[in-house]
C-alpha cells in the first residue's frame, strides 16, 4: 500500500473528510488544511510528498498559496493538483502557469482522483532518479536539481510548466511532440488541457528565450520540436 505524505487545503470540511476516507483506505498519511495559512504554518514543519490543493479558499487563494509553495526551496518541486469547481479554460492556464502539476474539477469520482495522484507521483519518481540532472543543448542549460535554466549563460526564470516543456525539448531535441505528447510529457496522460493552453505556454517559453526563441520551431499541423 502507498505511504506518502498528502496534504489537503480545502476549506469544506465535508469534501476534506471524503478526501481523507479515500486517501488513508490507500493508505497514505493525510494533513488536513482549512486554509492557505494554515498550509504555510504546516509546511514550515514538514514537506509532503504531495499537496491536494482548493482554489477558492477564504483569505489567501489557492493561486497565490501555489505561488508560495513554489518560491519555497523545500516544496518548489513539491508535486501540486488542484481540485477545484472551478472549469474555465482561463482557470486551468492559471493554475498551470503558477505551477499546478494536475488539475481536477469538481465534482469528481475517488477513483479519478486515486488515479490522477498515483500518476502524478510515478511521474515524479521517475524524474527523481533521472541520472542526469545538468543537461546542456546549444546555448541551453537545463539543471533539474537545481530547477534552473541558463540561456547564453544568462538566468531564466520559468513557471513549472515551462521549465517541463524546455526540459522535455532539451533532452529530446530534433524530436517532434504533438501537443498532447507535451501535455501528457508535462502533466500526465488524459489531462484536461486544450491545445490552445500548449500554445499559450509555448508563446510565454519563446518570450523568455529572446533571441534564442526561434530554436523551439512550430512543426505546422503536427507540434512543436527543439533544433539547434
Amino acid at each position: 500500500m502507498a505511504s506518502e505524505k498528502i496534504m489537503i487545503v480545502e476549506d469544506e470540511a465535508d469534501i476534506r473528510e471524503l478526501m481523507r476516507y479515500n486517501l488513508e483506505r490507500e493508505g497514505y498519511q493525510v494533513t488536513e488544511c482549512a486554509s492557505a495559512e494554515d498550509a504555510l504554518v504546516y509546511l514550515e514543519k514538514s514537506t509532503p510528498d504531495i499537496i491536494l490543493l482548493d482554489l477558492m479558499l477564504p483569505g489567501t487563494d489557492g493561486f497565490a498559496l501555489c505561488r508560495k509553495i513554489r518560491a519555497l526551496e523545500k516544496t518548489e518541486l513539491t508535486p501540486v493538483i488542484m481540485v477545484t469547481a472551478r472549469n474555465e479554460d482561463a482557470d486551468i492556464v492559471a493554475g498551470l502557469e503558477v505551477g499546478a502539476d494536475d488539475y481536477i474539477i469538481k465534482p469528481f469520482s475517488a477513483r479519478i482522483l486515486l488515479a490522477r495522484i498515483k500518476a502524478v507521483l510515478r511521474r515524479c519518481a521517475v524524474e527523481a532518479v533521472d541520472s542526469k540532472n545538468v543537461v546542456c543543448f546549444g546555448p541551453i542549460e537545463v539543471d533539474r536539481k537545481h530547477h534552473s535554466v541558463r540561456v547564453d549563460d544568462k538566468p531564466l526564470t520559468l513557471t513549472l510548466s515551462e521549465f517541463k516543456i524546455l526540459d522535455l525539448f532539451v533532452r529530446r531535441p530534433g524530436v517532434v511532440f504533438s501537443r498532447y505528447q507535451i501535455v501528457d510529457a508535462v502533466h500526465g496522460e488524459d489531462y484536461p488541457v486544450t491545445d490552445r493552453s500548449v500554445d499559450v505556454q509555448i508563446v510565454g517559453l519563446r518570450r523568455k528565450m529572446g533571441d534564442f526563441s526561434s530554436m523551439i520551431k512550430t512543426v505546422r499541423g503536427v507540434g512543436y520540436k527543439m533544433v539547434s
